[in-house]
């Protein structure tokens, strides 16, 4: 009695041990090339979204800049402006100080020359009139100049903002494909083969069957047909970061340069471009219309009709065809269409 008490004892303490963490539990399978290959694409398509984060800061930072050198070019005006004034109001003091100011006009006063103290008292008054004319001028110009100097300094403020998030977003990305590089650097040789080979025959297929569509997609008019027919020419590219033609694009080089060629212009970051453009639903979305995906926004498609679009996917991917597109992303959701 006591020995099987005793087992039983022992059962319940390993099973308490193995549930909080004393002792280790059975190891767990290690994952298929499937899993792994899984695994890569996923990072690869978190470093797309925040390699597209990294677009839009260096847009904005573009904007920013543009913005601050036309203030300062402005703030150098009104400072010239400012020293003419000044200039102006220092020549006005020395006339009236070679005038006499008010000992002058007194001995004029008493002299036995009405005429002249008449003539000398208008030009004072002249004199004084326009200094004070200047000295309005000058004030209201230099407080214009202080303005545009604080203007200044808001914008230098937000231009090293936006250089710090372009930098995070950058070292953001590049950190996921390194990640995804050490997953693939822990396998063996011939697993490595083997995964890459799988990776390339899924690409390979998937250049095929975009190609086959676009051979045979029928021709729409207007500039939703220029936009695709400028975006399937670029089947096979390959997907760069931060890339905008003419053989390497991301998301939003494509689909800017694509809308570029049908006369829309539209900024290269995929958020910015869902601003642009009429707000329709998916399920009465038409072929041209742009497809945005995550929240924030980080990817963008063209529509073509019948559930595929057109797209730059990923880091070690190529533009390609895809079918599915409100489920293409798996995660990243489709959250807006727009048409234009």
């Amino acid at each position: 009695m006591s020995y099987l008490w005793l087992r039983k004892a022992l059962a319940i303490s390993a099973t308490v041990a193995v549930a909080s963490g004393l002792m280790p539990s059975v190891a767990q399978a290690a994952p298929t090339l499937t899993q792994i290959q899984s695994q890569v694409r996923q990072l690869q398509e978190d470093a797309a979204s925040a390699a597209e984060g990294a677009q839009g800061a260096k847009v904005q930072l573009a904007t920013l800049t543009k913005t601050l050198n036309g203030i300062k070019q402005e703030a150098a005006s009104q400072g010239e402006t400012v020293a003419a004034l000044k200039k102006s109001l220092n020549s006005i003091a020395i006339e009236q100080y070679k005038a006499g100011g008010l000992s002058q006009g007194l001995e004029l006063l008493f002299s036995e020359n009405p005429e002249l103290y008449l003539s000398s008292a208008g030009s004072l008054e002249s004199i004084t009139r326009a200094k004070g004319t200047q000295l309005r001028k000058f004030e209201a110009a230099q407080q214009r100049l202080n303005a545009t100097t604080l203007a200044v300094n808001d914008k230098l403020a937000l231009v090293k903002a936006a250089q710090k998030r372009f930098a995070q977003k950058s070292a953001l990305a590049k950190a996921k494909l390194a990640s995804a590089e050490k997953i693939l650097a822990k396998l063996k040789r011939e697993d490595r083969a083997r995964l890459a080979a799988l990776a390339a025959a899924q690409e390979d297929a998937d250049q095929a069957a975009s190609k086959a569509f676009a051979s045979s997609a029928g021709k729409i008019s207007g500039r939703a047909g220029a936009a695709i027919k400028y975006a399937l020419a670029q089947i096979g590219d390959r997907y760069v970061f931060g890339a905008s033609g003419t053989t390497r694009w991301d998301c939003s080089g494509l689909t800017m340069r694509a809308y570029q060629a049908a006369g829309v212009s539209l900024p290269h970051y995929s958020a910015a471009q869902s601003r642009y453009g009429k707000k329709v639903s998916y399920s009465s979305a038409k072929p041209g219309d742009l497809l945005f995906y995550g929240n924030p926004i980080s990817h963008v498609a063209i529509y073509l009709g019948g559930g595929k679009m057109v797209h730059a996917p990923r880091p070690g991917s190529r533009v390609k065809v895809e079918s599915n597109a409100a489920t293409a992303l798996g995660r990243k959701k489709l959250v807006a269409v727009r048409r234009f």
